[in-house]
């Protein structure tokens, strides 16, 4: 039996309270549940002690037993050092998708043109005006 440590939402609509709750994974987010471990109210301040209230030995027992905790229950017991939480870093999901990515490639080669035909604009110029002026025929 694969057990989950989740959140299980109660309240009114738009106004969530969650009971920190172990279950089996199989069952339902708000349906049947092995043991209550605490309560979350996001709707608090991030600095209230209410916020979260949490049986941190019960917890840590079940950890102990297998239980997997979700994500974010995860992160709520990393905030109370009940576990270790790993950083996530995916920066291959922060780059741009296949189309941008030739658009700016396409964008980056026009610079580069338009940077070289400026170029070469600048040295006929400077051609043009180094080499020596043709004198008018003298009018007799």
């Amino acid at each position: 039996m694969s057990l989950k440590i989740r959140l299980s939402r109660g309240g009114a609509k738009k106004r969530p309270f969650y009971r920190v709750v172990v279950a089996d994974a199989r069952m339902p987010r708000d349906g049947r549940f092995i043991e209550k471990i605490g309560t979350f109210d996001p709707l608090k301040a991030k600095d209230d002690a209410s916020r979260l209230v949490l049986d941190v030995e019960k917890a840590k027992d079940w950890l102990a037993k297998g239980a997997q905790p979700t994500d974010r229950v995860e992160r709520l017991l990393s905030n109370l050092g009940v576990l270790k939480r790993d950083a996530r870093n995916n920066p291959e999901k922060a780059l741009p998708k296949k189309k941008a990515q030739e658009r700016l490639a396409a964008a980056a080669a026009a610079a580069t043109a338009a940077a070289d035909a400026a170029a070469a604009a600048k040295e006929a110029a400077a051609a043009a005006a180094a080499a020596p002026a043709e004198e008018a025929p003298a009018a007799e």
